[in-house]
């Protein structure tokens, strides 16, 4: 089985320069720099757009104002790219991160989503954990630093496995959540626990949200979810037999097998919902499908 390749968030469009952080002198020599950008992110993770580009903004508009900035890291052109995240500035347009993702190109893309992950990091740890005092960013963005135990903090990932799960007649189930909107349905997917391995986490969760057991589990790819900050690791399992799925009615509250005929049927008369083309879940059905679905009302 061929991994998947071509994950919409798994691009890396940018150097990261990982030794530059280290130069404390790096942020105010970019907010000076003609050449260096901003990618700007509001109070609500919302970033800037230009049209349905992402914007890059001069970092002299930046710098003076209250906001949390880092390091993102360089261009191919060498121009360094700064995340600036805080209050809206003036003449900015904002939109929804994942409206936005799914009509951006996959460079914008590229930036955004460690922007995003690395801003929403920043509004969770501005008081240490260990202590409770605030800490402030070094290490250009990259570390948060207590200013009473002198504790640092670190960018955190959470772990999360997402499984296409089919039966012997090539079925493949899908769920609906209990948060989910009508007619939407996805592949399943949940957190790793401490002490297990991702393929112990997909028997795992496909038997507590669906009560089924699993075999021949098979890796697929991997890209970042920064909502918050996942990391999400997408495997290919499958049942023995056609048996029926069994949901909890709490998390799960719906979940069956589709054939291919099915899902196309059901996706383009708009009565069943396929996850957002940025979504990990939906490569996996569409690499399931043998194609692109059509859908008349993407979900993002």
């Amino acid at each position: 089985m061929k991994p998947l390749v071509d994950l919409p968030l798994a691009h890396q469009s940018l150097d990261a320069d990982t030794l530059g952080r280290r130069d404390e002198t790096l942020i105010p020599k970019l907010l000076t720099d003609p050449f260096a950008r901003a990618v700007v992110l509001d109070e609500l993770g919302r970033p800037a757009l230009d049209g349905t580009a992402l914007a890059y903004v001069e970092t002299n508009r930046v710098g003076h104002r209250r906001m949390t900035l880092a390091y993102l890291g360089r261009r191919p052109d060498g121009a360094g790219i700064l995340l600036a995240s805080g209050p809206e500035i003036d003449g900015l347009a904002y939109a929804d991160v994942r409206f936005g993702m799914a009509r951006m190109n996959d460079f914008d893309r590229g930036v955004v989503v460690p922007a995003t992950a690395l801003a929403n990091w920043h509004r969770q740890y501005q008081f240490c954990p260990r202590c409770g005092n605030q800490t402030d960013p070094v290490q250009a963005g990259w570390v948060r630093r207590c200013r009473a135990c002198e504790v640092e903090h670190f960018p955190r990932i959470d772990p999360a496995v997402i499984m296409a799960v089919v039966d012997d007649s090539d079925r493949l189930l899908l769920a609906h959540a209990a948060h989910f909107g009508p007619g939407r349905y996805s592949t399943i997917a949940g957190y790793v626990e401490p002490g297990e391995s991702l393929e112990h986490a997909v028997v795992r969760e496909t038997w507590e949200e669906v009560g089924l057991d699993v075999v021949d589990v098979a890796y697929r790819g991997s890209q970042p979810w920064p909502f918050p900050r996942s990391l999400m690791f997408a495997y290919a399992a499958r049942v023995t037999g056609t048996p029926e799925p069994v949901v909890d009615g709490e998390e799960i509250v719906a979940a069956r097998f589709f054939t291919r005929p099915q899902l196309r049927e059901m996706v383009g008369s708009g009565e069943l919902k396929p996850p957002g083309r940025a979504s990990v879940a939906r490569s996996l059905v569409e690499d399931w499908y043998g194609g692109r679905l059509e859908d008349p009302e993407e979900w993002h």
